[in-house]
């Protein structure tokens, strides 16, 4: 059992130089708690031993001098909460950020604010730890010149929950593994959630709205992502969860809304030994509902729901059509036009996607300038009536769902 030693800090005055609380900090007992009264507190700071830093009402703020990181935290058993920290220095190459981790173990950093800094909180080599409750905001720069608010470099294990993110970069898991990315919510920003090289993580109920991108996998695989919300990923490269060269993935009750691209799947399932199963979505009021992009075979796509997209299914390869390629089973579709004369539920006929002719705004960005015009309706009135050319098959569900009610129970909203 470790011993811990609790050290209260009062201060006669509301403000301290670095030096003061570089040497509080320096002069406590492993283990021991600091607690910091209202004011504010001059930075920058390095904390080295177990210690407990609270700013009990999180009206203490620490205030970096402009360079560099504010808070670096160099040892395991550290808890940084209810704090202030704001004003790290503008170098990218430097990750200068409010909080920096590095080599450690079971940190903390619980119910703080972080504003003005350029990276939120950079974790470097940690694992076991918990970042939790957190409000995130970057330096007020341009989108790309922004940093990320939180970033995990080869980090496993790690807890990182309801967190707010606001109008900073990305928040990225790069090369990081078991870690819990649930409940957070994140805005205005790039990158909502960015994993490259990383496997088995859980990312479970986040709410993400106006970024580009809402989750984005790469290079990734064994790694589940469940009841999350995307909303709102507009312009030309917006998207609310992509795939790419990523394998064994479970995509399961998600809602993705009014985004330019529902579902994005580039080159997933990678592994050609291995599936990625869609499932109990509501992919709703999007531009594209899936987009397939290069080699996408194998995908189990059942039990969603495919409603008010302009195009339910877009795949963007001209002629081998990769789509038809994966298994489509039970999903609900809009624009399902047979019956149920058995009550049971299920379309009597299979549910049938082609292409037709007029499809050439898929695949020509000038032609696109007329996309959901009432010309291209009239297109695809006529191509199905008196088609000119043969159309090509993009998909059949064998058991199309006649109503969205019976596969939204389960289904998060």
């Amino acid at each position: 059992m470790v011993l811990r030693t609790w050290f209260l800090l009062s201060l006669l005055f509301c403000s301290l130089s670095a030096n003061l609380l570089q040497k509080a900090i320096e002069s406590a007992e492993p283990g021991s708690r600091l607690e910091l009264p209202s004011g504010e507190y001059r930075g920058n700071i390095v904390i080295d031993k177990p210690l407990i830093i609270d700013g009990v009402d999180k009206s203490a703020v620490i205030v970096g001098d402009g360079n560099g990181t504010v808070v670096k935290i160099r040892s395991s058993y550290v808890t940084l909460k209810n704090l202030t920290i704001v004003g790290s220095g503008s170098e990218h190459q430097s990750i200068d950020a409010g909080i920096s981790i590095k080599d450690a173990e079971h940190v903390t950093v619980d119910n703080c604010k972080i504003d003005d800094a350029l990276f939120g909180i950079d974790m470097e080599q940690v694992k076991s730890s918990k970042i939790v409750h957190n409000w995130i905001r970057s330096k007020p720069y341009t989108l790309g010149l922004r940093g990320d608010a939180i970033r995990l470099w080869y980090c496993t294990d790690n807890n990182i929950s309801y967190n707010h993110v606001t109008h900073s970069r990305d928040v990225v898991v790069w090369y990081s593994h078991g870690n819990v990315i649930s409940h957070n919510f994140g805005e205005y920003s790039r990158y909502s959630l960015h994993f490259m090289y990383a496997g088995r993580n859980e990312v479970l109920y986040n709410t993400y709205e106006h970024n580009s991108v809402g989750i984005f996998f790469m290079y990734s695989r064994d790694t589940v992502a469940i009841g999350n919300v995307v909303k709102n990923s507009l312009g030309t490269t917006g998207l609310g969860i992509g795939l790419k060269d990523s394998s064994n993935f479970e995509l399961r009750d998600n809602t993705v809304i009014y985004c330019a691209r529902g579902l994005y799947i580039d080159r997933s399932p990678y592994q050609p030994d291995r599936n990625n199963t869609i499932s109990g979505n509501r992919i709703i009021y999007n531009a594209e509902g899936i987009h397939f992009h290069s080699l996408s075979i194998a995908n189990n796509i059942v039990g969603n729901i495919f409603k008010g997209n302009i195009e339910n299914v877009v795949d963007d390869d001209e002629s081998l059509h990769h789509s038809s390629q994966n298994f489509w089973d039970g999903n609900f579709w809009d624009d399902y036009q047979g019956f149920d004369r058995d009550k049971d539920g299920i379309g009597d006929t299979p549910y049938t996607l082609f292409y037709y002719a007029d499809r050439m705004w898929l695949l020509n960005p000038n032609v696109k300038f007329f996309y959901a015009s009432p010309v291209i309706t009239i297109m695809n009135f006529l191509a199905k009536l008196a088609p000119i050319s043969e159309p090509v098959k993009l998909l059949t569900d064998a058991h199309p769902v006649m109503f969205e009610k019976d596969l939204e129970k389960g289904v998060v909203q």
